[in-house]
C-alpha cells in the first residue's frame, strides 16, 4: 500500500470496487426489461432527483461539471449498457472495462505530469497481461462490437476520472448529482433515436419491482456512494495509487456472475484474475515491503 494511503481509505476503496464488481449482475437484471439507453437515462434521473434540490451547485466551472456528466453518464454507462445488451457477458465486461486503469494513468501523465515509478509499470503490465488473456480467450460471449464498446466506455471512465481530479470539487456528492443533469438530455435523445418511443414505453410498462430495485441500486449505491467516494480518493492521492484498486472489480464481477448467473470459470479466466490480483498487490504493497526490508 502507498505509504500515505491509510488502511481506512483502502477499505473504503475496497467497498466501492465490491459494489462496482457485483453491479454487473445488477445491470444484466435491469436489461432484461429496459432498453440500455433508457436504463442509463433512468439511472441518472434517480441520481439527480430529488438530491439536486437539497445540494448547492459545486464551486466548479460549469464546463467541468458538464464534461464529467457526459463522460460518465453517456460515455461510460451508455456504452457499457449497450455492450451488455447481448454483446458481452457481465463477467467479461467487468474485466475488459478495467483497461480504464491504464487510460487514467496515461491521461494523468499527460495532463498533471504525475510520475509513475518502475514497480508501478511492472504491476500494470502484469495486470494488463490478465486482460490480454481474457481478450484472447473470448468464448462466444463477447463480440467485436461488444469489446469495442466496452473499451470506449473504459476510455470515457478514465476521462471522467481526470475531470474530477482537475475540477477538485470540495463537495463530491454535489458534483456527481449536478453533473447528472448533463447526461440526461443526450441519453434521452439517443434512446428515442436508436431504441424508439415504442420500446421506451414497453420497457417502462414491463419493468417489475426487481428492475426498479436495480435502477435504484445503480443510482444510489453505484453512483452516489461509489463515484463520490472514488472521486474523493482521486482528489487526495495519485491516480497511480488509486486507480489500480479498480482491478479488483473483475474479481467481484466474475464471482457474482458465476454465483448468480451461472457463468463458467474455466482455468483461463482464473489465470487472468490471478495476474490482475498479483499486479494489484504489487502496486499496493511494494513500497511497504521495500521499506521493511531496508
Amino acid at each position: 500500500m502507498h505509504a500515505a494511503f491509510p488502511w481506512r481509505h483502502f477499505l473504503l476503496a475496497l467497498a466501492v470496487v465490491g459494489i462496482w464488481g457485483s453491479n454487473f449482475v445488477v445491470i444484466k437484471v435491469a436489461l432484461g426489461h429496459l432498453p440500455p439507453l433508457l436504463f442509463a437515462f433512468l439511472r441518472f434521473s434517480v441520481v439527480l432527483i430529488p438530491a439536486v434540490f437539497f445540494l448547492p451547485r459545486p464551486s466548479v466551472k460549469w464546463r467541468n461539471i458538464a464534461l464529467y456528466g457526459l463522460l460518465i453518464g453517456v460515455g461510460q454507462f451508455g456504452l457499457l449498457y449497450v455492450a451488455m445488451n447481448g454483446h458481452i457477458s457481465p463477467g467479461i465486461a467487468s474485466l475488459v472495462v478495467q483497461i480504464q486503469v491504464f487510460f487514467t494513468i496515461a491521461l494523468s501523465m499527460r495532463f498533471t505530469r504525475e510520475r509513475v515509478r518502475g514497480y508501478q509499470w511492472f504491476a500494470l503490465l502484469m495486470a494488463a497481461g490478465g486482460i490480454v488473456v481474457i481478450i484472447l480467450h473470448t468464448d462466444g460471449t463477447t463480440t467485436p462490437l461488444g469489446l469495442a464498446l466496452v473499451l470506449l466506455a473504459a476510455l470515457a471512465w478514465a476521462g471522467g476520472n481526470m475531470a474530477a481530479k482537475q475540477g477538485a470539487p470540495s463537495n463530491m456528492l454535489a458534483y456527481v448529482v449536478w453533473s447528472s443533469a448533463f447526461a440526461l438530455p443526450p441519453l434521452l435523445a439517443l434512446s428515442l433515436a436508436f431504441e424508439g418511443w415504442d420500446a421506451v414505453l414497453l420497457g417502462v410498462r414491463q419493468a417489475d419491482a426487481l428492475t426498479w430495485a436495480a435502477v435504484a441500486w445503480q443510482a444510489w449505491a453505484n453512483t452516489l456512494f461509489g463515484y463520490v467516494v472514488w472521486g474523493w480518493l482521486l482528489a487526495r492521492y495519485p491516480a497511480a495509487t488509486i486507480t489500480p484498486m479498480a482491478l479488483l472489480v473483475p474479481v467481484f464481477g466474475m464471482g457474482t456472475a458465476a454465483l448468480l448467473l451461472g457463468e463458467t470459470l474455466p482455468m483461463w479466466k482464473l489465470s487472468a484474475a490471478a495476474l490482475v490480483m498479483t499486479g494489484l498487490a504489487l502496486n499496493l504493497f511494494w513500497p511497504r515491503l521495500r521499506a521493511a526490508l531496508t
